[in-house]
């Protein structure tokens, strides 16, 4: 482990004191990359994803990677479908049960159409869009800002996209879902009591299996998601209340 991966030379604002952050669609790309960076620097990982084949490793690799030794135990790594309410109800139950409250929520969980014109999207693909992107991050916030609310403090990021903010052909479904998400996380930031804050963070253009679906071999010219993680880990760490209801991007 190099210097520049300690917790106090990457200038992270909570080195002293471990934080908790809930990642969603944790099991691989900009999910998997951010809770390894996060481990790396001694916070706890609540991670959840629907590819249970792959949890199991994610387990022992943020155990392999923690900085603060204390912690290996701690990550709490469970199979979850966002896109069903009772999936990510039963998630919230059995973190509460545990006497955990994340400080910081990812709503990271993320898929997009294969490239093709809005009236050529089969309606089970726009739907699995649509119920991953905007029903998975709002089933997230149904049952996990009320634990935030009663200890009234936290940090919720709503992954967004440099399509949420504009448009481009042949992803509709996908840039429609990711508005959706801009607009919802100005609306719910007005409905947050003080000391809890939501926000969009646009990653960039990274190279993801999602950037693959739509770039082809293009996407092998953008950075990486573990060349990415250390720069949106710092920045996540370091917001504050101050961003409620901004539009940020890493």
């Amino acid at each position: 482990m190099t210097t520049a991966a300690t917790p106090a030379a990457s200038g992270d604002p909570s080195a002293a004191n471990s934080k908790t952050v809930l990642i969603t669609g944790v099991s691989r790309g900009l999910g998997k990359a951010l809770a390894l960076e996060l481990a790396k620097r001694g916070h706890v990982i609540v991670g959840c994803s629907r590819a249970s084949d792959k949890l199991s490793s994610l387990q022992s690799e943020l155990s392999a990677a923690s900085e603060n030794r204390s912690n290996c135990d701690k990550h709490i790594i469970m199979t979850v479908d966002v896109r069903s309410n009772s999936s990510v109800e039963v998630f919230a139950r059995a973190v509460a049960e545990k006497k955990v409250v994340p400080d910081i929520i990812v709503n990271n969980a993320g898929t997009i159409n294969r490239n093709n014109k809005i009236w050529e999207v089969p309606d089970d693909e726009f739907d699995n869009v649509i119920d991953t992107n905007i029903k998975g991050t709002v089933n997230i916030l149904r049952h996990f800002i009320p634990l935030m609310i009663e200890r009234k403090t936290g940090i919720i990021v709503n992954v967004s996209s440099g399509w949420g903010r504009s448009g481009a052909a042949q992803v509709a479904p996908y840039c429609a879902s990711k508005w959706a998400i801009e607009g919802l996380s100005r609306s719910v930031a007005k409905e947050l009591p003080p000391g809890i804050a939501v926000l969009a963070l646009s990653p960039g253009v990274i190279n993801t299996e999602l950037l693959q679906s739509c770039f082809g071999t293009s996407a092998a010219l953008y950075p990486t998601p573990d060349s990415w993680a250390p720069k949106a880990a710092t920045m996540i760490l370091h917001l504050t209340v101050a961003d409620n209801g901004a539009s940020l991007t890493v």
